[in-house]
């Protein structure tokens, strides 16, 4: 069973590293089988309800739970029913901004589980940064920080694999923005923004060799995979909002820091539909997926780049 003691958990949030890292954290030691909601097959909670041949806790983990079926919903439901005490279902459910959860989900785990939300506001992002420093045993300074958001953008992923990145090279010691710039140069806004803004003004040519300038120079594809998530749910943002409003209020609904990055950012959603930008959200999610699966970043990216800006 998990750490909260309750059969099965719903967890839900903006972030899918932030909940995946949160469900490991929920199951601890217990490991578990991790099923994607679009792929779900019908059997998942029959093998968690089988006793295990060694007697070891059972676990599932069922990530984009946005996708479940209804069937799998159903299935959800009447497993929940009776569910096995000694069996821990943890349930993930990525959200838009300021979403929710399905309220059908909501309804099933409410009576017998725990339903959680797992956020990290923008204004905390520095904060949870110097702490997860501090248990990676790294000195990451407040200035040293707001450096690392400033240069790799607000993808909650990215930052962790950065802040894992400065342990492996600075621990033990204070790391300043210096030794940000210095680290993270390459993934500066200049490369990154530069890619963003050719595959979103639909300049294919120019955002290809935009991307094999990040390549030749050794970035790694996951860090600038980060980067473009962070530009589709900007732009998903602005897309949402209505046309006429003036940039400084796309900018406050929005999210953004600046008037300019409004204005340019209400010029590149405009080449996509809102059905367009959730698509290419969930190419960037299945792009993110292909990395983390061992798949190389010289065959994923361009075939990214190429759904984009074509």
């Amino acid at each position: 069973m998990t750490t909260s003691g309750s059969p099965v958990t719903l967890l839900w949030g903006e972030d899918a590293f932030l909940l995946r890292e949160a469900a490991l954290e929920l199951l601890g030691d217990v490991r578990a089988i991790e099923v994607d909601a679009g792929e779900w097959q019908g059997t998942e909670l029959q093998d968690l309800a089988t006793p295990s041949l060694f007697g070891e806790p059972r676990a599932l983990l069922v990530t984009d739970c946005r996708s479940l079926s209804k069937d799998a919903l159903g299935a959800i439901g009447s497993y929940l029913l009776a569910p096995d005490p000694e069996s821990s279902l943890v349930l993930a459910c990525t959200v838009a901004e300021r979403g929710k959860p399905p309220a059908a989900l909501q309804k099933l785990v409410q009576p017998v589980g725990e339903v959680r939300q797992v956020q990290v506001a923008r204004k905390e992002i520095e904060p949870w940064l110097v702490q997860r420093a501090k248990r990676a045993e790294l000195d990451l300074t407040p200035p040293a920080a707001r450096a690392l958001v400033q240069t790799l953008g607000e993808d909650l992923g990215q930052l962790a694999a950065a802040v894992q990145q400065l342990a492996d090279a600075f621990r033990g010691q204070k790391v300043t923005p210096a030794q940000i710039h210095q680290q993270f140069r390459g993934l500066g806004e200049q490369k990154t923004w530069d890619l963003c803004d050719r595959a979103f003004t639909k300049d294919l040519p120019g955002a290809i060799r935009a991307l094999r300038s990040i390549e030749e120079n050794g970035d790694e594809a996951l860090m600038v995979l980060g980067g473009i998530a962070v530009r589709v749910r900007d732009l998903l943002r602005v897309r949402a909002l209505p046309d006429r409003l003036a940039p400084t209020q796309v900018a406050r609904e929005a999210g953004l820091r600046f008037e300019w990055q409004a204005r340019r950012y209400q010029q590149q959603a405009r080449n996509f539909t809102l059905e367009e930008l959730v698509t290419i959200h969930d190419r960037v999610a299945d792009a993110d997926r292909a990395l983390k699966s061992g798949a190389p970043g010289d065959v994923v990216m361009p075939v990214l780049i190429a759904a984009i800006a074509a």
